[in-house]
């Protein structure tokens, strides 16, 4: 990245990335989660489940540590599951 008065600026290392399991908890990380567009073949590989749609598309609920869950084929069931609970939401970029 450059400055306005051309100086290089190295992007700042995301800090949770570096997080043991112990910190993220303590920041709330099992009362957070994310949900994520993902492929039938996919999700059948991941859960080790099958009755997936290999060519179909899913909303994945996943908790802050990678725990799946939830599933849903649509994003209202995804809203209607997730306001019943009381996580937050962060976006996956």
């Amino acid at each position: 990245m450059q400055n306005r008065d051309e100086t290089i600026v190295e992007p700042a290392a995301n800090p949770l990335k570096s997080l043991t399991a112990a910190q993220f908890m303590a920041l709330g990380g099992n009362a957070v989660a994310y949900v994520r567009p993902i492929k039938g073949d996919l999700l059948s590989e991941m859960l080790s489940q099958e009755g997936f749609d290999f060519e179909s598309d899913y909303q994945l609920v996943m908790s802050a540590d990678g725990t799946p869950l939830m599933v849903a084929d649509t994003q209202e069931a995804v809203n209607d599951w997730l306001a019943e609970r009381n996580l937050g939401v962060v976006a996956v970029h």
